[in-house]
């Protein structure tokens, strides 16, 4: 990624028109598709529970519902082993397991609908883990997808576009969703279970979204690398070519140097993030937010920073080196917490409310992007796009999960101002271990691919 004389910055106009190009707006929309489950088994999910009166240390174990985030590497290799069938031949190898996970995904969120969290708690995680579990699948291959699809000169506009989609996406599946509720509780005289319930059969139609866009989508041309290899094995049983491909993929990504520094940054870098996310919907109904207030202020003021943090992470990734850009995205995620910190102090303040989430989600964006360019940098071999891109994104959901999962009793511990600068704190090993990476050469050995 560094800018040399041989690799010159493009125009502005040239800037501009690549988001503009059919690949580019693929991976748009596709982008749209990933970031509208995530929220339904998260964020909206804690509103849910946190109006049903369920606890906060049963909202805080609530982060284990993102289990399928974290293994989802241990069924990648299927993606890359296997075609769906049917879809496969219609649609070709991508493609297919895109439309089939599509499917999953509206079964599943439909399933959720019909939960209680208060007297059906378990049934509740149950369905939201089915949700967790079809997303993931999604993301899967939408990774991969991404990944063979775009060239180098377009990774950068794609990884934006993507971003900001999926951010676009996140925001209808939490402000959108909060505000669809209220609509049928409150416009439409419904009562509150069944108006959750709309609310998310809603959600669980906008998957159409994605459906549409995989049906128009062209097929990448590794797939024809992959259609080859799969033709050289076609005696061996699947259960061997599943087997073979995690075997090759994962050797493929342990023989690198420094590979075992690399995956411990994967889940280090977005853990400040991680740690925060997981009470932040709790801590703005706790000191005293409404849902209207949460959907207005939280999702809907910080939209605008959401999409100028993609596209100004974006311009980083494109005009410094990747080193150079993950130390700007990851100290500037971790500062972004002690926004919250005082938004503890000064209590029920909407207007600040407004301007810490903002911060937030300028800073997120800027990281998510930059930290994309890395994960898509770490892998090259188009055969196992899928099983590696897995691995690496499901170390950093580990974060997200299992790391994340002691938050509601941290914050009960310590209370919301320490709290989140605890959030911002956790940001030290990663920055720690990305120094180290630095210094062994670590960046130069992926060829400082410009994006």
């Amino acid at each position: 990624m560094s800018v040399t004389p041989e690799t010159a910055r493009p125009s502005f106009g040239d800037t501009l028109a690549v988001y503009l190009k059919p690949r580019v707006l693929i991976v748009l929309f596709l982008g749209f598709s990933a970031g509208l489950p995530l929220a339904l088994s998260g964020s909206t999910l804690q509103v849910w529970a946190a109006e049903s009166q369920v606890n906060l240390k049963t909202i805080g174990l609530f982060a284990i519902i993102g289990t399928p985030y974290t293994l989802k590497f241990l069924w990648a290799p299927l993606v890359d082993a296997l075609d769906v069938p049917i879809l496969s031949q219609w649609l070709g190898r991508r493609r297919g397991w895109l439309i089939f996970s599509q499917l999953l995904l509206i079964v599943s969120i439909a399933l959720l609908s019909l939960c209680d969290p208060k007297t059906g708690p378990v049934l509740l995680i149950a369905a939201a883990l089915l949700v967790a579990t079809a997303s993931s699948t999604q993301d899967i291959v939408i990774d991969a997808f991404r990944v063979e699809s775009l060239p180098e000169s377009e990774q950068a506009a794609g990884m934006a576009s993507y971003v900001a989609a999926y951010r676009v996406a996140n925001l209808i599946s939490t402000a959108g969703a909060l505000y669809i509720v209220s609509g049928f509780e409150v416009g439409a005289g419904v009562a509150r279970d069944t108006s959750w319930m709309l609310g998310y059969l809603v959600m669980g139609g906008l998957v159409v979204v994605g459906m549409v866009t995989s049906i128009i989508a062209t097929e990448p041309e590794s797939s024809l690398l992959a259609k080859a290899e799969a033709a050289r094995h076609a005696g061996e049983s699947r259960i061997k070519r599943v087997f073979d491909t995690a075997r090759t993929a994962f050797a493929d990504f342990m023989t690198r140097d420094l590979a075992l520094a690399a995956l411990l940054f994967v889940v280090l870098f977005k853990f400040t993030d991680a740690l925060a996310g997981a009470m932040t919907a709790a801590f703005v109904i706790d000191i005293g937010f409404t849902r209207v207030e949460y959907a207005t202020i939280i999702k809907g003021v910080g939209f605008a920073a959401t999409i100028a943090g993609g596209f100004a992470g974006g311009f980083v990734a494109r005009a410094y080196p990747l080193a150079t850009s993950l130390w700007i995205g990851g100290i500037l995620q971790a500062l972004a917490n002690f926004g919250f910190s005082w938004q503890a102090t000064v209590g029920h303040d909407p207007v600040w409310l407004a301007v810490a989430i903002s911060l937030e989600n300028f800073t997120s964006a800027i990281g998510t992007v930059i930290y994309v360019a890395y994960l898509s940098a770490l892998c090259q071999n188009p055969l196992h796009t899928a099983t590696q891109y897995a691995l690496l994104t499901a170390l950093s959901a580990f974060g997200r999960t299992y790391l994340s999962a002691t938050a509601g009793y941290i914050a009960e511990a310590t209370g919301w101002v320490w709290f989140f600068a605890i959030c911002a704190a956790s940001a030290i090993p990663g920055l720690m271990l990305l120094a180290f990476l630095q210094s062994r050469g670590h960046f130069e050995t992926l060829g400082q691919r410009r994006l």
